[in-house]
Formats: C-alpha cells, structure tokens, sequence
C-alpha cells in the first residue's frame, strides 16, 4: 500500500479531499470546480516582449450553483499539518468574496467561518465536511440574507448561452452584491469598475437575473452615447431579443419590457414635452445609469430630472471614474460603491493591459514661446507681445510648426513598431484635431494615397468621422489606423486593438484622464495586443502621479533634443462633453437640444457659444524636442524619479548585501533563470536595463558591474574564453556540435534561454535532431543537464 506521505498534492486531491466533499452531498459536475484559474496573470513588459506572471489558482470552489462561490478549499500533500493552507484559502476566500474557507492535507479539514454562524476554527475529520446546505446558511449569515424572499432573488440562476461565456470571478462579486443589495430592499447602487472590465455584460446579468424571476418586469437602460446604445445592443444586450427596444427619436413605444435610451432621447428640456413624462413615474422598476459620473451625479442636469421623475424605481449607476467635487457627487446620490475593481487590480490580475509613456517635452511648451518684436500672423496682424505655453497653444494661437513636430514625432514612432496600429490622438477642440489629421495625412502620404480612411478626424460634429467608429474599434477592419479626436472617443469605446494614445491636450480632470488611459486598456491577444504606449506632449501624465490615479505606467520616458526614438523608447453635439480646463469639472448646460457650458468665456469642446477670441495662426517658429528624463516603477508600482541604473543597483543590494552572498547565491542555483525572476518579482527587471545600456553583458556581469563596480565582460567574450580552454573535448565530436552550438545561442540571448530544454526545438538544434535524439547523445536527460550544469560552471568560473 502506498504511504500517504510519500503522495503528490494533486493524488491527496483526488484520493481523499475530493471523495470527502462529495460523500456531503456536493454535486460534483455543477457544484465543485477543481484547480479554478480565477486570474490571467499580470502582463510584465520586457523590451520588446512581453510575458504572463503567475495567475492565482484555487484548488477547488464550492458553489451554491453556477457562479454563486460559497467556499474555497486549500489543499497540501500529506507532509504539512492539515492547517498549512488555510491562510492562502483565507486570502482566496477575500478575493472572492467568499464566507468559507478550508485547508487539507488529506487527514482531515481545518475550516475557518468570517460568517460568525459558527466557531471561527474548527477541525473536521474527513467525514464531517459541511454539507451544500449547512455552507450556504453561513453564506446567508455573510451576506445578511434573512428571508426567503430575499434568498430566492439571491440564489437566481445566470443566464448560460451555451456559448461557454461565465463571468470572471470580480463580475460575479459586482452582480451577485447588486443582486442580494436589491433583494435586501436598497434602491439606490453604485458599481465601480475599471474601463475595460466589462460593465455592460455585469449589467446584463443583473438585469437577466432580477427580470427572469419576475422581481423586475420593466427595465431601462441610459446611456448618453449613440455609440454606447448601439454597442449595448448588438453585443452584451443581444440575448433579450424582441423584448427590448431602443427608443429613438422620442417616440415611445409600452409594449416592450427592456428599453435602451440615451438621456437626450428622453428629454426636450421643456417640462411639459419631455419624452420620459409619457411614461407614468411607476413604469419602470429598475434603471441602470451608464457611465454614470457624466451626468446623472450633477443635481442640476437634465439627467438627474429623469432619474427623479422614475424614483421609485431601483437605480444602479455604473462607472470606471465616480466623480466627487464640491458641487458633484455620485456618492451623494448613489451611496457609496457597493463594490469597487480599479485599474490597478484590472493591470495586476491580467485582465487589463498595462502602458508604458514616452514624454515628449518641445521648446516652446517647457520655455514658452514670446513672438519677436514686429511678427506677424498669417493674416498679416500684429500678435500681441507676451509669453505663450500650452495654455495658449491650439487654444488661442496655433504653430504651425508644432503642429507638424507633434504629427513627425507620432509618425516615427509607429514606422518603427508598426504603421497599422491603432492610434487615438488627443486634441484641444475639433478645429486642433483637425488640423492634426492634415499633418498626419502629410507625413504618412503614402499610406494616405493607399486609403484616404488611414487617418480620420472623428469628432462629435462629423458625421463622417463618427460613421467610422465601428470600423476603428472592429479589430478585423484595418481602416481607419488613426483617430484624431478632441472629446468624442474619450470614454465608451471599446478600441480592443487601440496600441497607442497620443495627448495633445490640456487634461486636468482626473475622470477625464482615467477615461481616455481606459480607450488603450483592453487586451486582445489574437491582434497581439498585451501593452499600449502613451504619448504625451503636454505632461497629462504627471496626473499618474496623484493619489486618485491608481494604475501605474510602467516606464515614463521623456525624449530630447532632435533625436529620434530608439527602439528601447518604443518597446519597453449629444456626443461633446465640455470640460472647464481651470476646474477639471464637466459641465451641462442645455438650450433646446444642445448643451453648453455654464460659463460661455471658456471655449473648450469646439462649441461655440459667446463671441470668443479667434484663434491666431503663426507659422516660422522654431520648435524643437528639448530634455530627457526616465521615470520606471518600483516593485510595489510607484513611479521612482532617480536613474535606474542606481535604482537596479539600489534593488540588488537590497537582495545581496555583498559581492560574496551574490556569488554565492549565483553558484548554489541550479537555474540562473530563479536569480533573475526573484529579482523581477522585487521589480528589477534587468531586461530593461541591458537594453539601455546597448551592450550585449550577461546578466551576471550586468549585476557585479551595477552593484560592485567590477569590471564587465559581454556574453560572446565568455564564450570565446570557454572555447579556449578547450574544456569540452572530453565528449564525442556530435555532443560537441551541440555544446558549440549552445555557446553561439547563450553569446546571442543570454543564459536563460539555453537553461530551458526547449531550446532544442529550434534552429540549428533541430537539424541535428530531435530533442529526444539530442539528449540521447549525450546520455539520456539527466546527462544532458549535468553538461548543461558544466557549461555553467565553466562561463562563470573566471568570476
């Protein structure tokens, strides 16, 4: 009989935790799911790759039924105590909102309860794990279900399509909170959650749930986008068929039970017209408010008179950015977030991509520009003496010559990635991005000549341009490449391919920076799309600075002087929303259809209201690209201000005080690949230093030079010196083809890549054979790694 001790973790699963939990009565195909990934694993950017972390993995999840998770269970082999694992199934158990957790180790269960239904800790034999129903009384306890009402709305099945589609673990805590908030009696809910992550799938089974079980029988859904409703629509809202309907053009319809509308198509800003009064204030019993910090948090706007007027109906709003000032609050009307899924978890879990920024710092803007005496405009007019910055430029007086550096710059950076990436591009107003499309489209003539839909100007007054959003977000149409925008496309479109972000804009709002960060965060790894880059002209990003920013970049660089961009600065109308630059705050004023801002002098959204200044065109104006400074991340993400050299060297002391402790680490491991991603899990990723110091050093001697000032060898002049030893001549002539073979792809790649078998797959291992037929020549396997060991040794045995 096999010992127990002697078992794999897995064979303790399977043999006795599994068994246990079934004898309770758990189904096995609708209620247990072993080794459940619940994340995808952070993106780390390294150079030009990029790779997954680790993503978390539960042993076994317990649920009620389909995506209502009442337990996590923690298993260890048989040489732990039985409570080895309970503090990771604890961390799992918070994550995923979760009353129940329990560690194994085969003999028998140690269960903690955070309900308070019963004892916090108590052993179990294996014989006495809980049974469905006593796990979810305490799941009942956790959540303050307290009736069978309110459990029979909670307990709701999800809508299934066969399709495969379940909700990732962060939606389910958002939906199943919504769902028990709304059986408890709540009517008013705040869902926060980070662009990109989803929200209107959340909101659809929300809606799904509470409609199939009769609890909400009409449901509006709001939007002020016409992009917004179409999406919602065709996508995530499909399945409700010929139950819903989209009211357009004011006309009203009862027959129906869901309703898609945007705020503008309800309201005629006169009381006794208003669309929305043709329905009675009873109508509808659940409204869901999107993109809910736009609109619905200003008492004063015309979309909180819609949501007053259906009060009696349950309210949920949906942000990414809840807006909170001092005359502005989604709090206020909502109270506080029921839950809340930043950017940052969105970057760390995997789900969203993370950024890098390249900062692009032009004379003008960091000196400002004053006009020398006697110049002239393009009209021929005197320009008024003073100094002009970024306040003023695209605003009210325009370089040409800017205008044509900021399109050059955005030219060739994506000639040297890739000239069809999808790039949105930031302006002050529509005439600023219009103008930008021109410079664009003279830059890039060629691919202009081969499509005139290669850059495109989509803005909230061409019809023409917003035609065109469908096709820029579609990532199977290649045309448009390039969107010049001002405010249309900041928030709501779901750009999945959109690889980098251009700022040429004066963005003080924090909601609104978050908005147009969240148009890049989408992942979609069929178009290779794991990481974007923002671009910025006009130091937006110092706002990835202020607490209320949450997602860090991954490197800041800033470019100088007339140099171009390396490849280590390249791979490591209802639809305008007018923004006060001097508050950061939206504003909604409306006369008829239109809304303006409140107050008229500030021109921003290229709608024009009082008689403003015109804008002065100046062309003849030296502009340059000035300064440069790189800004990384530390291991726990905040942006760090020294050079990172003495930030790596910084990071290694930390792990190895001296030369000696390294050293010895170095020798001890079997893998020098472990050194390496212990000191990337720290945050030094040294990939990122080799590239800037554009020598082909090992890893090793990068580290000594850094952290010890000794003196630095490049990979190809370690291997030329184990050839001369002539170390290797011991084996037979084919095993030392191979060894040769291995120096030339350690010289080339470094000593990860030939510590990892599969480097035997490729050129020019694999014309020699198989990696089986390698391994064979020299032995079999073990063989194989011991000269693998030996190569090693021999690389490093000067040091």
């Amino acid at each position: 009989m096999t010992n127990k001790k002697d078992l794999s973790e897995r064979d303790i699963c399977t043999q006795f935790i599994l068994p246990a939990i079934v004898k309770s009565g758990w189904d096995v195909e609708k209620q247990i799911r072993e080794e459940v990934f619940f994340t995808d694993g952070r993106i780390y950017v390294k150079g030009q790759k990029t790779a997954r972390g680790e993503r978390k993995r539960a042993d076994f999840i317990l649920y009620l039924k389909p995506n209502i998770p009442i337990a996590v269970v923690e298993a260890k082999d048989n040489n732990h105590s039985v409570g080895a694992g309970l503090q990771q199934a604890l961390k799992y158990a918070e994550i995923l909102d979760v009353p129940v957790a329990f560690s194994s180790n085969g003999d028998g269960f140690l269960m903690h309860d955070r309900s308070g239904f019963t004892k916090i800790e108590q052993e179990l034999s294996l014989e006495s794990f809980p049974s469905p129903t006593e796990l979810w009384q305490m799941y009942k306890k956790y959540k303050k279900i307290e009736t069978p009402a309110q459990e029979e709305i909670a307990s709701f099945d999800y809508f299934f399509d066969g399709s495969g589609r379940a909700p990732r673990y962060y939606q389910q805590i958002a939906i199943n909170r919504t769902v028990e908030a709304i059986a408890q009696g709540q009517n008013r809910i705040l869902l926060v959650m980070a662009t990109g992550t989803g929200k209107t799938y959340t909101a659809f089974q929300i809606i799904y749930r509470l409609w199939k079980n009769g609890r909400k029988k009409r449901i509006l859904f709001l939007a002020d986008r016409n992009v917004l409703i179409d999406q919602t629509k065709r996508n995530d809202f499909k399945h409700f068929k010929d139950r819903m309907t989209v009211i357009r053009k004011k006309k009203i319809d009862k027959a129906f039970e869901i309703y898609l509308a945007l705020y503008q198509g309800l309201t005629n800003y006169n009381e006794d017209k208003d669309a929305y009064r043709e329905f009675s204030r009873d109508f509808f019993d659940l409204i869901i408010v999107d993109e809910c910090h736009r609109g619905s948090a200003d008492a004063d706007s015309a979309w909180r008179e819609i949501l007053t007027y259906f009060s009696s109906a349950t309210q949920i709003g949906l942000t990414a950015t809840p807006r909170e000032t001092k005359e502005i609050s989604n709090i206020e009307y909502f109270g506080e977030p029921i839950y809340t899924y930043t950017l940052k978890q969105g970057i760390e879990d995997g789900f969203l991509a993370p950024y890098k920024v390249i900062r692009v710092g032009l004379n003008v803007d960091l000196e400002g520009w004053r006009p020398e005496e006697g110049k002239k405009d393009k009209d021929g007019h005197n320009i008024e003496d003073r100094i002009y910055n970024t306040k003023d430029f695209d605003k009210t007086l325009v370089i040409d010559e800017r205008t044509k550096t900021v399109a050059k710059k955005i030219t060739e950076y994506l000639q040297k990635t890739n000239p069809f990436d999808k790039t949105i591009v930031f302006c002050v107003d529509i005439e600023h991005a219009e103008r930008m499309r021109q410079a664009l489209a003279i830059e890039n003539q060629d691919l202009v000549l081969e499509n005139h839909k290669y850059i495109m100007r989509i803005t909230g007054d061409d019809d023409e341009g917003k035609r065109e959003v469908d096709n820029f977000i579609n990532p199977e149409e290649r045309y448009p490449v390039i969107a010049t925008t001002s405010k249309l496309m900041t928030t709501g479109v779901d750009a999945q391919t959109c690889k980098l972000i251009v700022l040429d804009s004066n963005i003080k709002s924090m909601t609104e920076f978050k908005q147009i960060i969240g148009r890049g965060t989408r992942i979609n790894e069929d178009y290779d799309k794991t990481y974007f880059t923002i671009m910025d002209f006009r130091n937006a990003t110092d706002l990835f600075a202020d607490p209320a920013f949450d997602g860090p970049p991954l490197m800041i660089k800033t470019v100088k002087g007339e140099e171009e961009l390396t490849d280590k600065d390249i791979h490591p109308e209802e639809d305008q929303e007018i923004i006060d630059p001097e508050t950061g705050t939206m504003v909604d004023f409306y006369i008829g259809e239109r809304r303006y801002p409140t107050t008229p002098e500030i021109i921003t959204g290229g709608e024009i209201i009082s008689e403003p200044r015109p804008k002065v065109y100046v062309a003849g104006v030296d502009v340059s690209i000035l300064n440069e400074r790189i800004q990384h991340l530390d291991g726990s993400g905040k942006l760090i201000t020294e050079t990172l050299k003495d930030y790596t060297k910084k990071g290694i002391l930390q792990e190895y005080r001296t030369l000696e402790e390294f050293l010895k680490r170095w020798n001890s491991s079997n893998k020098e690949k472990a050194i390496i991603d212990e000191l990337e899990s720290h945050g030094v990723i040294l990939d990122n230093l080799l590239d800037e110091v554009k020598k082909d050093l090992d890893i090793f001697d990068l580290i000594c030079h850094i952290a010890w000032d000794m003196p630095a060898l490049t990979r190809r002049e370690r291997a030329e010196k184990v050839r001369k030893r002539n170390y290797f001549t011991k084996y037979g002539e084919k095993a030392r083809t191979i060894i040769d073979a291995l120096l030339d792809k350690y010289a080339d790649e470094g000593i990860e890549n030939i510590e990892d078998l599969s480097v035997l797959r490729i050129e020019p291992f694999n014309k020699i054979g198989t990696p089986a037929e390698i391994v064979q020549i020299f032995g079999g396997r073990d063989k194989y790694l011991h000269v693998i060991e030996e190569l090693e040794h021999e690389l490093y045995a000067a040091a």
